[in-house]
């Protein structure tokens, strides 16, 4: 099966200070990742230029079964073909309920009235209701997304970007803060996420990454330093120098 995102030999340097170094990743059309890594290994930038907000100095990175390059395309464009970002904190309307925030965030390029008057219809209803039940918010779509627990605005942020529609899915830090409850629902709803499109999700917290049983990429220093199982990177000896023997 040929890569969905495919980045090779890619490297950005910040006043000399070289971030990402030369740094190869691919990712198949369904699968889920795990990136790890010890701050400063170049996680966030790496986001970054798969989202448009970084531009590398050298490399290419290509999107789809056409190979695009996403480095010719604006964030909204990169946005529009299918990679949606989850940021480690959430970013919802919290005055609006949840429903209100579905419909704000539905695929409708007509424009946001477009959106409102899809989500009156049946199918836009159903749409909405499908999206809460992904992320165990179906008793909450009338209550103000302000009341809801931390983990639960993380949750809305994720159906908020599945509303979108995207074939990419990039997840930053999604167990922090989280009780133990909403981390085991968060695990199992990323995976199930993960049968239909690519999930990555960056995380520290080891517990969380060996629960999503998943391929695991250990970045240092900006470059892929081991990639497999968990307990494939664990035993590295490089690893275990560099991210595991620390603290």
């Amino acid at each position: 099966m040929s890569a969905l995102l495919e980045v090779s030999g890619v490297s950005v340097s910040f006043d000399g200070f070289r971030a990402i170094n030369n740094l190869s990743f691919s990712i198949g059309p369904v699968e889920l990742r795990a990136i790890i890594g010890p701050n400063g290994a170049g996680k966030t930038t790496f986001m970054d230029i798969v989202t448009g907000k970084t531009r590398p100095d050298a490399g290419t990175v290509k999107w789809g079964e056409r190979g695009q390059s996403l480095l010719k395309m604006s964030e909204a464009a990169i946005a529009r073909a299918g990679i949606g970002r989850k940021f480690q904190r959430p970013t919802v309307f919290e005055d609006q309920t949840v429903a209100e925030n579905l419909i704000l965030a539905l695929k409708a390029p007509r424009g946001p009235w477009a959106a409102l008057v899809f989500a009156l219809t049946g199918e836009g209803r159903r749409r909405i209701e499908a999206l809460a039940a992904q992320v165990g918010l179906t008793e909450y779509l009338g209550r103000k997304s302000g009341e809801l627990s931390h983990g639960q605005k993380q949750w809305l942020e994720i159906a908020m970007l599945l509303a979108q529609e995207p074939r990419l899915l990039l997840v930053d830090e999604p167990a922090a803060g989280m009780t133990l409850a909403e981390r085991e629902q968060t695990t199992a709803m990323l995976v199930e996420i993960a049968r239909t499109r690519a999930v990555v999700v960056v995380e520290h917290d080891m517990d969380f990454v060996r629960r999503l049983a998943c391929r695991v990429t250990v970045l240092h220093e900006g470059a892929v330093l081991a990639e497999g199982s968990l307990d494939h990177v664990t035993r590295d000896p490089q690893v275990i120098d560099v991210y595991l023997g620390r603290g």
